[in-house]
């Protein structure tokens, strides 16, 4: 599914050509796909980066499109030593002198553009970052894995979110947030197992025997 045909069929099933009410797609749209990521929690949220932290200072700047971290990896020599995540008041406590040096072994969110860690980090260190993300809007990029994979979701968060937009009526509304969360459950199952697992490990998936 493409942004156009999304649009299209928004107009189609809410019977609304207004003119305002399409100028205002795109932002709606935008919101259904944060809600269906945020709700779904996709492998394609998940981003890995790779950074050098700087020698002496113990700050380590994130990526410009972070939310929230999975894990933080020191890399030294080759090797990968996790480090824990607590907060700021916790390094502060357990790190109070910022000058003594060595491998960092705990971080905390210290604001939107950096994390604090502790012990200030010594030279040629590398620190590896598994972090959520929200993927590109389909507005802005003709194929999206879930215009692709799971367009019934995407179609019926949007249409959730035009209807609410429209102040449309409640049972109608209800209609529309039932099938979305038919969708949203089938993608979860999708995204929680069929695509973090293995047959080796889980076994073959099996439907009811007829």
């Amino acid at each position: 599914m493409t942004y156009a045909e999304l649009s299209a069929l928004m107009q189609s099933m809410l019977q609304n050509t207004e003119t305002t009410f399409v100028a205002n797609i795109p932002q709606l749209v935008k919101v259904a796909e944060r809600r269906v990521y945020n709700e779904a929690q996709l492998p394609v949220t998940r981003q890995n980066s790779t950074t050098s932290f700087t020698a002496s200072s113990p700050y380590l700047a994130v990526p410009t499109d972070f939310i929230s971290a999975y894990e933080v990896t020191v890399i030294s020599s080759g090797l990968y030593s996790p480090v824990l995540p607590v907060d700021v008041g916790f390094i502060r406590e357990c790190y109070p002198d910022p000058t003594v040096t060595g491998t960092p072994k705990h971080y905390a969110l210290f604001d939107e553009k950096a994390f604090l860690v502790g012990p200030t980090p010594t030279a040629g260190l590398t620190a590896e970052l598994h972090y959520f993300r929200m993927p590109a809007s389909i507005v802005t990029q003709s194929s999206t894995w879930l215009g692709d994979n799971w367009p019934d979701a995407l179609l019926y968060a949007s249409l959730l979110e035009g209807y609410i937009y429209m102040k449309g009526e409640a049972d109608l509304l209800q209609v529309y947030n039932q099938h979305y969360q038919e969708s949203l459950a089938e993608l979860k199952v999708a995204a929680g197992g069929k695509m973090r697992g293995d047959t080796y490990r889980d076994g073959q998936a099996k439907g009811p025997v007829p």
